[in-house]
């Protein structure tokens, strides 16, 4: 014989709550304002607006930093940020 356990709206209600109170005692908000501190390829082209060719050329002439695991290149936000302010037009 098997029981049948039923999860009510409260039920997840509850569970709700309480995960975002465990994961707001970690750091870790639901908010979009929180940035990962390393971005794929595909992040970074979104981020600049860039083809995939440029943002190549950015890594060959030294212009971005990144790391390369794998086959995968990753690169710090803050390194983003400052390219692009360094290259802010007045």
């Amino acid at each position: 014989m098997t029981t049948l356990d039923l999860v009510t709206r409260e039920d997840l209600e509850q569970f709700k709550t309480e995960l975002f109170a465990v994961l707001k005692k970690m750091g870790i908000s639901g908010s979009n304002d929180v940035q990962k501190q390393w971005l794929k390829n595909a992040e970074v082209r979104k981020m600049l607006k860039i083809s995939p060719s440029t943002l190549q050329n950015l890594r060959i002439n030294g212009t971005l930093r990144f790391t390369k695991i794998g086959g995968m290149y990753y690169y710090k936000h803050e390194d983003i940020v400052k390219v692009l302010e360094e290259n802010q037009s007045n």
